[in-house]
């Protein structure tokens, strides 16, 4: 049997994490058996859903390597891919429900079912449709509705057990009882989620249903329609909702959640592919660093973990660090420009300084703040300084400076080993710690407590500006009378 599996994001908000992290592992396993991928737009909430989120999400899977095979960009054989534009579809098969008594007609109006929860709160009873249009006689529901607003609503077997499989979790049963009448067709004739993705999954040929954990409550209902219209339900496997520290569900309160955030703030594509995949999965070796490649490879539903991941900021920075130090000079370069984190530098700068950089960058614009201070003059950490070397002796770390200065000029040229040695020499005949004297000659060329290496540094400002910048940090270290 092929394998088609399918994300059906609602385009009410910004591309979420969520969003790309199921997205993830439904591509990932239809590629593995050389299936199809469907990105369909769930966008029955017309008041909500803009056309410009539906843009964002392509964009955002796209940015990570998550194509669809079939899309409302794409096009495919099992089109429309919005539910918007499939409308007629599911009053076909909303007709076909009434008419064999598994659904009715609901006219109870807004202000009833107000009264309704209401009264159920007040005798704190659970919540949920009494069932008081299923009494109406077929043929008068239908004369009513030719006259009346109504919504059509799943009839539930209350006295019955629904029974599923879950890939992760094993059988699954809830009582009927438990289970409200479900809205399928709303006043306006759009479907709702339910209703919707039950026939769509079914007519694009969809085999497995790989989603949040959070839709487990709603998988009865969905059970209940496959099997009221004739229909073979598809595997379901419901992964780990994303969390924060807390494991609270992750929201941007406690995380950023958008995909553009991440992008814009200079992750890499492979990184995010590399950590989501790490929610809720890993590889049987224990490495978590690995390219997407090995991903699809090795991945399979079965071995999602159900254990709540936590969206651990700390190790997408590791992860993204240590992608960024993978790429070839000229390929990240190629990325620190493509992305907008350029700055004032040129691609050919860029490529010639990165590698003083590339071991300590995290994110992309690492690269631009960390090397501004060789595109001008700069304002030195002092405070940071007095930290640093707070029990050394200002008159000995002074005259260290001045005399290390001299010596970077006298040394110009020479092997880093050479002057790297007479700079610790200075050090100790100073009767300072080596740390010390490297601390002051750093923040004076950097301006920084932590930079790219110290000697490569002056290399590429140029012994004249290093030697200015170390004389204005020893004014500033002991202010002259």
């Amino acid at each position: 049997m092929e394998v088609v599996t399918r994300v059906a994001p609602s385009p009410t908000g910004e591309p979420h994490v969520g969003t790309a992290y199921v997205s993830l592992f439904n591509w990932a396993w239809a590629r593995r058996n050389g299936g199809r991928f469907i990105l369909r737009i769930e966008d029955t909430d017309q008041a909500r859903s803009k056309r410009e989120h539906e843009t964002a999400i392509l964009e955002a899977l796209a940015w990570l390597g998550i194509v669809p095979d079939e899309s409302p960009l794409s096009g495919g054989e099992y089109g429309p891919y919005r539910q918007s534009e499939r409308k007629s579809i599911y009053s076909e098969y909303t007709d076909r429900l009434i008419a064999s008594g598994h659904a009715y007609r609901c006219f109870c109006t807004p202000e009833r079912l107000t009264e309704l929860r209401a009264f159920q709160r007040a005798a704190k009873r659970p919540s949920g449709y009494d069932g008081a249009c299923r009494a109406i006689a077929p043929e008068d529901s239908a004369k009513r509705a030719e006259a009346e607003a109504f919504v059509v609503r799943l009839a539930v077997d209350k006295s019955a057990t629904t029974r599923f499989n879950d890939l992760l979790r094993g059988e699954i049963v809830i009582e009927n009882e438990n289970i409200d009448d479900q809205v399928l067709l709303k006043s306006d004739g759009m479907p709702t989620y339910h209703m919707a993705n039950i026939v769509d999954d079914h007519l694009m040929g969809v085999t497995i249903v790989m989603r949040a954990e959070e839709w487990i409550p709603s998988s009865p209902k969905h059970v209940m329609l496959y099997e009221a219209l004739g229909w073979d339900p598809p595997a379901f496997a419901h992964v780990p909702l994303l969390r924060n520290k807390d494991k609270s569900k992750i929201s941007k309160r406690k995380n950023p959640t958008s995909l553009e955030w991440y992008r814009e703030q200079g992750y890499l594509p492979e990184a995010m592919v590399n950590f989501l995949a790490l929610q809720g999965w890993s590889l049987k070796e224990d490495n978590e660093e690995f390219d997407v490649e090995t991903f699809v490879d090795k991945f399979n539903p079965s071995d999602i973990s159900v254990g709540g991941p936590v969206f651990d900021m700390q190790k997408l920075d590791w992860l993204n660090g240590e992608k960024i130090r993978k790429l070839d000079v000229g390929a990240l370069a190629d990325r620190i420009v493509s992305e907008g984190f350029a700055g004032d530098w040129s691609h050919a700068d860029i490529v010639r300084v990165l590698p003083l950089f590339q071991e300590r960058m995290k994110r992309l614009p690492d690269f631009a703040e960390s090397a501004g201070y060789l595109l001008g003059r700069i304002e030195p950490d002092m405070e940071g300084l007095s930290k640093k070397v707070k029990k050394a002796d200002p008159e000995a770390l002074r005259a260290a400076l001045v005399k290390a200065s001299e010596t970077l000029k006298e040394m110009a040229g020479q092997p880093e080993e050479a002057r790297e040695s007479a700079l610790r020499a200075i050090a100790e005949e100073a009767g300072l710690k080596v740390g010390n004297l490297f601390m002051g000659l750093r923040v004076a060329v950097t301006g920084a407590t932590a930079s790219p290496p110290l000697l490569p540094s002056i290399d590429e400002l140029g012994v004249e500006e290093s030697v200015a910048r170390i004389a204005n940090l020893v004014e500033r270290l002991v202010p002259t009378a």
